[in-house]
């Protein structure tokens, strides 16, 4: 049986040390500021990137990779003697996991060495990070292209995650803003709380940043009561929050997060700045 290789996109903000940690390859997506097109994994500096998208009057514009950059990293893969499972953010925000399906069209169509799998994780970020890590253990583990398919799987219909953000003025202005679009309008004086079910997912409206707080520890409170002990926090240019909400995860779960990170420009472009967002699975399905 051959070994699985791991590839996934750069949508998941996950700590750079723990992909790097479970040999994970990374195709990254696009943004374009102005005249300037970067990959987003060049964009390293977030805040000078998110103060730029504060004065924007137009919105910086975001691409998925083409079907050459999959296949850019497929062969050597393949080649290598490893078959592929390819996890990639939601299809119902972005054609990335279409532009790798494609590729892997053209890879089977050559009939070259190996196998490659593609898997829409129906979601991003945290949620990613969490369906992407564990599909590399049950890898590492010596499973089989099905059995890192079934443990990818299984690690979404376990994970749930949140996440606030200051207005949907983002979301809207970038045509991303899925069943929330209900919320627009009078809306933008509200703090939405949102989840991401294939595409954005309403959950409820606050009146103010501390309720909108208050109700992330709320769900760290309900993950943990469902055995869901493995938990990571992330934000957009909101690190002291995010630090608060750590003491607070850390005091319910009697553990440390599993990362604590930003997220990047491609989902930030579409969110704003000031994001808050929690995120839980079990952590045995990650080992």
């Amino acid at each position: 049986m051959r070994p699985v290789a791991i590839v996934t996109d750069s949508t998941h903000y996950t700590a750079r040390e723990l992909i790097a940690a479970a040999g994970v390859r990374e195709v990254s997506l696009y943004v374009r500021d102005g005249a300037q097109t970067r990959r987003e994994n060049d964009v390293t500096d977030y805040d000078a990137f998110y103060a730029g998208l504060r004065e924007a009057d137009e919105l910086p514009t975001t691409s998925q990779p083409s079907i050459g950059d999959f296949v850019a990293a497929y062969e050597p893969l393949l080649a290598a003697g490893s078959d592929v499972v390819s996890i990639h953010l939601s299809g119902g925000i972005s054609g990335t996991v279409g532009a790798a399906a494609a590729a892997k069209s053209l890879l089977d169509e050559r009939g070259g060495p190996g196998r490659v799998e593609v898997l829409d994780a129906q979601t991003a970020c945290g949620g990613l990070g969490c369906v992407v890590l564990a599909a590399a253990a049950a890898a590492r583990a010596g499973g089989s292209v099905e059995a890192v398919l079934d443990r990818a799987r299984e690690t979404r219909a376990a994970l749930a995650i949140w996440f606030a953000i200051d207005t949907l003025e983002y979301l809207q202005r970038g045509g991303r803003i899925g069943r929330a679009q209900a919320w627009f309008g009078g809306a933008l004086k509200i703090k939405p709380i949102l989840s991401l079910e294939a595409e954005i997912t309403p959950v409820e409206r606050v009146r103010t940043s501390g309720r909108a707080f208050e109700r992330m520890v709320d769900y760290l409170r309900s993950r943990r009561d469902d055995g869901a002990d493995g938990w990571v926090v992330q934000h957009i240019q909101a690190p002291e929050r995010a630090a608060e909400l750590v003491e607070r995860g850390r005091e319910l779960f009697g553990n440390e997060p599993m990362w604590v990170s930003e997220v990047g420009p491609v989902i930030g472009t579409y969110t704003g700045p000031g994001l808050l967002g929690v995120g839980g699975v079990p952590s045995a399905l990650l080992r």
